[in-house]
């Protein structure tokens, strides 16, 4: 497997072979496109009780969707999690796999954006869930629109679909 650098991402995306809708250029950078956080998330509910994690265990039992409106935030206290979906739907042909990852200049505020699962299967066509948690001191404000992570692209070797719960 090798890393699509910005110019072959940009030929990926002219041939099809990646989709990001909707995409700015001025995202593509030299190994990587920066996806924006849309304005659904999943806040977790203050609960004292056990959740038990098996193959069955649902994240939406513990969670409650909220919206937040263009130019508005939402806050994420030191130690909390919330899940954010990126603006951008990401398709990705059976041979082109990725790996979502944080940006450097978020993570020095203590801001990890994608834990720990950021591997994306080849074939998928849907928005990102991010689990986004705040690693530092202070109170973190995330407003939609902001540059959030980024995707990293890489090519495989053979070709396979994502069939897994959250295909949309």
């Amino acid at each position: 497997m090798a890393i699509l650098i910005g110019d072959e991402i940009k030929k990926a995306i002219n041939d099809g072979f990646i989709k990001i809708e909707p995409l700015d250029e001025a995202q593509i950078g030299p190994g990587s496109v920066d996806l924006t956080l849309g304005n659904d998330f999943r806040i977790f509910k203050k609960q004292s009780e056990i959740y038990y994690i098996k193959n069955d265990a649902n994240f939406e039992d513990i969670t409650e969707l909220i919206k937040i409106a263009d130019g508005e935030y939402i806050v994420i206290n030191p130690g909390e999690m919330t899940l954010g979906v990126t603006k951008e739907k990401i398709i990705l042909a059976e041979n082109i796999a990725g790996w979502l990852e944080g940006r450097s200049r978020f993570a020095r505020f203590g801001l990890a954006v994608h834990v720990p699962a950021g591997f994306i299967q080849p074939g998928i066509s849907n928005h990102q869930v991010l689990e986004i948690v705040n690693l530092g001191r202070a109170p973190l404000a995330l407003y939609p629109g902001t540059r959030i992570c980024q995707f990293v692209f890489e090519r495989c070797q053979g070709r396979a679909k994502y069939q897994g719960k959250f295909i949309k």
